[in-house]
């Protein structure tokens, strides 16, 4: 370090971070939106004219409305037709502005103007969704500290900005401090809060040694810690660069109408184009270029394009409705394709709130004086295991000159007698260290007590499962998802867990990294769903075929890096929502079925003279009635409430 480390508290200037992370402009304010709002208004006041016979003025709002949204797409799809090469030119917006101009050749301008509107407002509250998915990464960079203080040439301890902290600076982390970077423990014993980084529920003890993670919160006691990590390069940095390329990677997923159109519009083009070209060298030139107008007509992909909009509208509305919110069409989509669901242990499976499961006591010793001596203590701690012990206390007695020793545990007196409380290492059991064993083998935190020099008891601390956590995991087994739990807390809690879950397959003492990791493995193999609460998840999430976030008391940056969010926390959602996302693929699949169809046979009848425009109008309106009754099938939500 320089020596102008020790002079004055570097104040630090985080604007240039808050500019590139703002949060996203509130809709009402949103220039995005504007046209789309403009087109739908237009739309909504022609219809108005027209049910009372204004049919000229309503004939001109409706181009109005149909070019201000035409003007959120056809730009960017003659810039795309133009720019792009092979198939990756062609793509929804193509077949929305084909869609457009057949319907104003036929003289159905609102009909244009309707799907103009439709269009033109999904693709922006679409764009917008991403970016504020975009914006999440600004909290977690919100989860390091702006000042670290470094130890100097002459053995003071004076603040620097934390992204100036560099590999083998020495910090001083006070009680309630976050981490700057990663480290290694030098002096102090304390426990550090990892749940922001690994998503383990309860704090870990630490002692000189020991690995100490960016991020982490130390809850009690001083410590020193040696950094192994830049400021600007350490365990949580890479946690944004993780989300940053997997948001990148999601991003060029194609949509299911997207994929139809690429083969579709190129061969409706050329049908149409050598129709009027042969004809005109063949044939009389009138005939033939009028046919050709009518098998464009006949091609034209009307109820394809309002197919899966009215379906994913409604479905996406009725998702809502149990307690689902859905980005983007794409993510509906998606959603129905899942075959393997990962899922978080801390606050997603459990409630991540730790309690008091069992008691094991010495010989003549109640497990309720045990209870009472711990609690007495605990009463002074502010160590999350400490509440889980006084909930469980039905009397707490009065203890005096209680002391803590930080990272290890407390002493005091209670009713005149010495009492020590703190974890395993710390205590031995002496001769209960079998059922401290055996309670450790079923994932549970230990909490040892001991009474004027012999120990009374062991108390076993779990977070547990939410109730209805083992009936989601069978209701998913049940429609033939493999289930797998993905944690950063130790292996004995996470098997323990998953056992009373049902839950196929476990993976714990994972990092972020290495849930990302196994998330993309996953999703490349089959279609994968992560589930998650908190920051530590959102590489996971992002990553996955569809991130899901339950947002009841999860994390900001997990909920906008999630593709769906659950705002309420039963479980029994997940298989509600994943049944159905599934019935509203199927029936936008089938109405995409339907509308090609319609295509395939128009277009003979419309090339060999068969069916004139009339006709072909016709059969193209009765479809689209059709679509979209059964687009709004989706809205269904019976026998999927939880």
């Amino acid at each position: 370090m320089s020596d102008a480390c020790c002079g004055p508290a570097v104040a630090t200037d985080r604007s240039d971070d808050d500019a590139d992370h703002a949060d996203p402009t509130p809709w009402y304010r949103d220039r995005s939106l504007a046209l789309p709002v403009a087109s739908g208004v237009f739309w909504v006041v022609g219809l108005i004219l027209a049910l009372t016979g204004a049919d000229l003025p309503a004939i001109i709002v409706y181009a109005l409305g149909l070019a201000a949204g035409g003007a959120t797409f056809v730009p960017g799809t003659l810039r795309q037709l133009v720019r792009q090469k092979g198939r990756d030119r062609l793509g929804v917006g193509l077949l929305m502005t084909i869609a457009a101009v057949g319907a104003v050749l036929l003289g159905h301008v609102g009909e244009a103007a309707a799907l103009a509107f439709l269009f033109s407002i999904a693709e922006a509250l679409e764009d917008r969704a991403m970016d504020r998915a975009r914006n999440s990464l600004r909290a977690l960079l919100d989860l390091m500290p702006e000042t670290a203080r470094v130890r100097c040439p002459d053995g003071c301890f004076d603040p620097v900005p934390a992204a100036d902290v560099r590999r083998g600076d020495v910090l001083q982390l006070g009680a309630g401090e976050r981490l700057a970077t990663d480290g290694t423990v030098l002096t102090g014993h304390s426990s550090l809060d990892t749940s922001a980084v690994t998503g383990e529920s309860v704090p870990v003890e630490v002692a000189p040694g020991d690995t100490a993670l960016a991020g982490s919160v130390n809850t009690s006691g001083t410590l020193t810690v040696e950094a192994t990590a830049d400021g600007r390069d350490n365990s949580l940095t890479r946690i944004v660069s993780l989300v940053e390329q997997a948001q990148a990677r999601k991003g060029v997923r194609a949509r299911l109408a997207d994929r139809v159109a690429r083969p579709l519009v190129p061969a409706v083009l050329v049908v149409a184009a050598l129709t009027a070209v042969l004809g005109c060298l063949f044939g009389n030139p009138e005939v033939w270029i009028d046919r050709a107008l009518v098998v464009l007509v006949a091609a034209s992909p009307c109820a394809m394009a309002i197919a899966v909009p009215v379906t994913v509208i409604s479905a996406i509305g009725a998702a809502s409705r149990l307690g689902v919110a859905v980005t983007s069409g794409a993510a509906f989509e998606e959603l129905g394709t899942i075959r393997t669901v990962c899922l978080d242990k801390t606050g997603t499976l459990t409630r991540n709130e730790p309690r008091v499961v069992e008691v094991r006591t010495a010989r003549g010793v109640d497990g309720a004086q045990v209870l009472a001596s711990a609690a007495a203590l605990e009463m002074s701690s502010t160590h999350p295991l400490a509440a889980a012990v006084i909930t469980a206390a039905t009397d707490v007695p009065d203890a005096t000159d209680v002391a803590e020793t930080a990272g290890r545990g407390l002493t005091g007196t209670v009713a005149g007698r010495h009492v020590r409380v703190g974890g395993d290492r710390w205590i031995d059991p002496g001769d209960l260290a079998q059922d401290a064993a055996e309670l450790a083998g079923l994932g549970m935190s230990l909490i040892v007590v001991e009474v004027d020099g012999a120990v009374t008891g062991v108390i076993g601390v779990r977070d547990e499962l939410r109730p209805e956590a083992a009936e989601a995991v069978a209701d998913l087994h049940g429609q033939g998802i493999a289930t797998v739990m993905l944690t950063g807390d130790n292996g004995r809690t996470a098997a323990a867990l998953a056992a009373q879950a049902g839950i196929d397959e476990v993976h714990a003492g994972l990092r972020p990294e290495d849930k990302e990791r196994y998330v993309r493995d996953a999703a490349s193999r089959t279609p994968t769903a992560m589930i998650g609460d908190g920051i530590n998840d959102t590489p996971a999430l992002a990553s996955a075929t569809v991130g899901i976030a339950i947002g009841t008391g999860g994390s900001a940056a997990a909920v906008d890096s999630a593709d769906v969010t659950f705002t309420g926390a039963d479980l029994r959602l997940i298989p509600a929502a994943l049944a159905h996302a599934r019935r509203g693929r199927r029936i936008m699949t089938a109405n995409m079925a339907l509308a090609l169809l319609i295509i395939v046979v128009l277009c003979p009848l419309a090339l060999t003279g068969v069916l004139g425009l009339a006709a072909v109008v016709l059969v193209h309106e009765s479809a689209e009635v059709v679509v979209i009754a059964n687009g709004l099938r989706a809205a269904r939500t019976a026998g999927l409430t939880v």
